[in-house]
């Protein structure tokens, strides 16, 4: 097993981590977008099956956080199927905008075509970016949020930074992800469920376990909760906080542009 506290080497011919395998840097972004691609037919099925319906609720407490009113700028980042940007859309009303945004066309497409057959045109756009180098002017998004989809990026800190310039001041940032459980007892039992049953339930649904496995792997490898609200207050971000969720299981992160 990979050590998860092992950075990147970004260097010439460097390797990050892909699940539990190292590979070249240049690399990730392809074998994530593959793994994408694989589900994204099925990737609302799985997330109700596999979290039991519970990302319904980690997704509404993040809407709850955010605070958007009617007017502001919205950039969801790794948007996939879009349920952040629904809530989003009707949150900042005909005079808002959302930008939901994704570096996997698939998921982007696959979101796009549910946000159109619920009705919400107008007010949303969609762009397919990689956070570590977002399109987007300096200073333009009143909040930004990134739901279960940092730890698929190659170089993290790169993309705080970048999600830090394109916040206006006064804008926060909300990271939702999965993360260390806190609760004694609870690791040993996940564990169980994430590499015995999570791939099971992979292959039987959406017919392919491979994914799934690196699902789990990929959240081993990512920060604790105290190591991501470090990286955040290095990238800029300040009041940098984070609120566990089923015992830890998941964390939201939150951090200002002051």
């Amino acid at each position: 097993m990979s050590n998860p506290e092992s950075p990147p080497d970004f260097k010439d011919g460097g390797t990050t981590h892909f699940g539990y395998e190292r590979v070249p840097v240049t690399e990730k972004a392809r074998k994530v977008a593959q793994v994408f691609d694989s589900v994204a037919s099925k990737y609302d099925v799985m997330n109700d099956v596999m979290s039991f319906g519970v990302h319904r609720l980690w997704k509404s407490f993040t809407i709850g956080v955010s605070g958007v009113r009617a007017g502001q700028r919205v950039l969801d980042l790794a948007s996939g199927t879009g349920d952040l940007a629904v809530e989003f859309s009707r949150k900042v009303g005909a005079t808002g905008e959302v930008v939901a945004s994704d570096i996997n066309a698939s998921m982007l497409t696959t979101g796009r075509s549910r946000l159109v057959d619920k009705g919400i045109v107008g007010n949303v756009r969609y762009v397919q970016a990689n956070a570590e180098r977002l399109p987007f002017p300096d200073n333009y998004f009143d909040c930004i949020t990134i739901a279960f989809g940092l730890r698929n990026v190659t170089d993290k800190d790169a993309a705080l930074r970048s999600m830090y310039r394109v916040l206006r001041p006064g804008g926060k940032l909300l990271v939702l992800e999965f993360s260390k459980p806190v609760v004694p007892g609870l690791k040993p039992v996940y564990d169980v469920y994430s590499f015995k049953l999570l791939p099971a339930m992979g292959k039987m649904i959406a017919g392919d376990a491979d994914s799934y496995r690196y699902l789990a792997e990929s959240i081993r490898m990512h920060p604790d909760q105290q190591t991501l609200q470090a990286m955040m207050a290095r990238a800029g971000l300040e009041r940098c906080e984070y609120f566990n969720l089923a015992g830890g299981i998941v964390a939201l992160h939150r951090g200002y542009k002051l």
